[in-house]
């Protein structure tokens, strides 16, 4: 058995994993620990200082977390998620308010928390060489920069992960159960339940995993921690129940209209791609090398300072990681393929800590202390790259809106955003006193309501909804309308409200849409009568 400081480890497949050579243990050197350090303070400080405004997504949170706690539940029923991370937005908000920066450092907060976590997994796995390794990749991976500044769930969910791992790995592979770790390990399990469906992959291939491992080894110290933990898993999913129908009802009628499926293929490239650099120009390089580094992690072994041998059979220590990566990976893309839903990377977040774990060890395939050097410099400088252009990255075109909006309204002036997803951004970015709706029910634009959202938008007629706004608005009322025609379910629909609203009175263009942002759009100005 092998026995470090850390405990005994012992293989996925219920076999005791043998020594890895002695260089993939050994102390970090100096060199590493610096990079380290800068890495980590690089890190801190990209979470907090992104430039965008809030997009739809994030805009969308926000207006659900301030409702009331009786109505969030009712409000996520029409959106598509579970309620954890509202929740725990809705108490950040009370006590630091509803600005960008506030709201999004809840999620810089989950992801501060994360890198002490990626040392210790780093560390166990191959001492503080790959300690030190996960706090340069965790630190200044462009998708944990990302969702680390942003009012989303998924910097939770890679908490969870993390402490989620850390708590199994306790119990399975170092022998150190007790009932506060299997506790923890049902808590854990129950709050990424909570706070992400595609949790239910990953938890489903861990019990899986742990299925194998009590089956595969008979013996009492190997057998006994799995089924305690998968005893944990089940618990952790019991604790789910109460939200299993308000989920039931998302799955059969929000959907995801907004997208089409992706090959798993495409998925799996875009996903490498948003791990290390975001979509800047050298991504596509970028996620080759993680890709290979990945791959030495898991077949490859330091033979000395030149030579790294290749075992296809994998190495034992980084098997379990890989495995329970690829597996939750395949499985959530294939339903999603399957069912004909979307992919979007950020759905990866419960595997991304995993796939950061496995870039550092593949790290430490390198023997040779300069040539180790010279690589993780290379990685890490593409790495931080990526960080800083996360950072620079305006996602959406709304603040450009609001100025113009603000620009030329009167008071009582008609806001119409064309469709309903330009709305909660847009409706943030506006100071002036105007009236707000969205299209096509001219409702209000802080939400969007997913429920059978294709149907409605299908049933929708341009022209009358264009009658609507200009009976609401008189002569004596400005209108703007916010809008894109880039969206799905709304093909032509918003270019022939414009068109309808124009035959009717003149106006003109604010605003063109920008392709330099994610969510752009126009804004048309059809001013009051003389």
């Amino acid at each position: 058995m092998r026995t470090t400081e850390d405990g005994p480890s012992v293989g996925p497949d219920g076999d005791v994993d043998p020594p890895d050579q002695a260089t993939e243990a050994d102390s970090a050197p100096i060199e590493i620990v610096a990079v380290g350090i800068a890495s980590l303070v690089l890190g801190i400080v990209v979470r907090f200082t992104t430039a965008s405004s809030l997009w739809l997504d994030e805009s969308l949170s926000v207006n659900i977390a301030r409702l009331p706690v009786g109505d969030i539940f009712e409000a996520l029923r029409h959106d598509g998620h579970p309620p954890l991370y509202y929740l725990l937005l809705h108490g950040w908000a009370d006590l630091f308010g509803t600005g960008d920066v506030a709201v999004r450092a809840l999620s810089g907060v989950f992801g501060l928390l994360t890198l002490p976590l990626a040392y210790i997994a780093g560390r166990r796995r191959g001492g503080s060489l790959a300690g030190w390794l996960a706090v340069i990749v965790f630190s200044l991976s462009a998708f944990m920069v990302r969702y680390s500044d942003e009012a989303r769930m998924y910097s939770l969910v890679m908490l969870l992960v993390m402490v989620g791992y850390l708590l199994v790995d306790d119990v399975v592979r170092r022998g150190r159960g007790g009932l506060l770790r299997l506790a923890g390990i049902a808590l854990v399990t129950g709050a990424l339940l909570y706070s992400h469906y595609w949790a239910m992959w990953l938890l489903v291939v861990t019990g899986l995993v742990l299925v194998w491992r009590a089956w595969r080894n008979p013996e009492p110290t190997v057998r006994r921690p799995a089924l305690q933990t998968l005893g944990a898993l089940v618990v952790g999913g019991v604790l789910f129940l109460p939200w299993l129908p308000s989920m039931l009802y998302q799955s059969e009628h929000t959907g995801t209209p907004w997208a089409t499926p992706s090959r798993p293929t495409t998925a799996a490239s875009f996903t490498l791609q948003d791990l290390g650099s975001g979509l800047y120009s050298d991504a596509g390089l970028l996620a080759v090398v993680l890709g290979v580094l990945i791959l030495l992690a898991v077949f490859g072994r330091a033979i000395d300072g030149r030579r790294i041998s290749l075992d296809l059979r994998s190495r034992p220590q980084y098997r379990a990681e890989a495995l329970v990566a690829a597996a939750t990976f395949t499985a959530g893309i294939v339903i999603s393929y399957g069912l004909r839903g979307a992919f979007a990377t950020r759905y990866a977040a419960v595997v991304m800590p995993f796939l950061a774990l496995l870039v550092a060890g593949g790290l430490t395939r390198f023997a040779g202390r300069w040539v180790r050097f010279g690589v993780v410099a290379v990685v890490g400088a593409f790495l931080a790259v990526g960080a800083l252009w996360n950072v620079a990255d305006t996602r959406t075109q709304a603040g450009e809106v609001g100025e113009a909006v603000d620009a030329n309204a009167q008071p009582g002036d008609l806001v119409v955003f064309c469709p309903d997803q330009l709305g909660p951004a847009g409706s943030r970015a506006i100071t002036a006193d105007v009236e707000e709706v969205a299209y096509p029910t001219l409702g209000d634009p802080h939400f969007v309501d997913w429920v059978d959202y294709k149907e409605r938008n299908d049933e929708a007629d341009p022209a009358v909804v264009a009658q609507q706004v200009l009976d609401r608005a008189d002569a004596d009322r400005g209108v703007f309308v916010v809008w894109s025609g880039t969206y799905k379910t709304f093909e032509g629909d918003c270019e022939a409200l414009v068109n309808a609203i124009g035959a009717a009175r003149p106006g003109q263009e604010l605003v063109a849409e920008n392709p330099d942002f994610f969510e752009k759009a126009y804004v048309t100005w059809f001013p009051a009568a003389a």
